[in-house]
């Protein structure tokens, strides 16, 4: 963890499609498909944690692992985590699951990204249908060789589902810039009180 509020997210560009104005992209866009992605693991006993199922670490990094792969297409190169929101595990994982990490990109803005990832998990030797166990929402910074933000082709969502996902992580967006501003703003009060943490 960090004391320090992270630096603003990068101005957005409006949904394609209805019909509002949106700055001019340096970059074509890139449909949702292009870059969506499904990473699948069986869980083993490595995998455990003291209570006897997945520990939720292990699910964690392959969230990373498969959002990372996912903004890395999509922007055509390094892309590093900025934030996670969001991450919600719904039902335990237990040795023996074959755990299918889906992920695709909702929303773009000039230099960063918001990967949505849904976590699914069945039996390894059973032909049940697979059941949600978990959802994370990451932000992703696409960078170039010295660590500086690049621009970032602009997602173009493709079904209604994806429009929804879009607009949705617009609202995530302007709550996580809005709660930074508040922490910043707390914090600048506190200091000009003479108050230390």
């Amino acid at each position: 963890m960090t004391d320090q509020a992270p630096a603003t997210e990068p101005d957005t560009a409006a949904i394609p499609g209805t019909g509002e104005i949106s700055a001019p992209a340096e970059l074509p866009g890139k449909p949702t498909s292009a870059s969506r992605t499904t990473l699948s693991h069986i869980m083993t006993h490595n995998d455990t944690n003291l209570l006897g199922t997945v520990h939720g670490g292990v699910i964690m990094k392959l969230v990373d692992d498969a959002a990372g792969a996912v903004a890395g297409r999509h922007s055509g190169g390094p892309a590093v985590t900025a934030s996670m929101d969001e991450m919600a595990f719904l039902e335990p994982v237990r040795v023996g699951d074959l755990v299918h990490v889906k992920a695709q990109v909702n929303w773009t803005g000039r230099t960063s990204m918001e990967v949505g990832v849904r976590v699914l998990a069945e039996r390894w030797n059973e032909s049940t249908p697979p059941t949600q166990v978990g959802s994370a929402y990451l932000v992703f910074a696409a960078v170039d060789s010295d660590g500086k933000p690049r621009r970032v082709p602009p997602v173009l969502p493709e079904t209604e589902k994806d429009k929804r996902r879009y607009q949705e992580a617009q609202i995530r967006r302007t709550h996580r810039l809005a709660r930074r501003r508040a922490i910043v703003e707390l914090r600048e009060r506190r200091a000009a009180e003479g108050l230390e943490d």
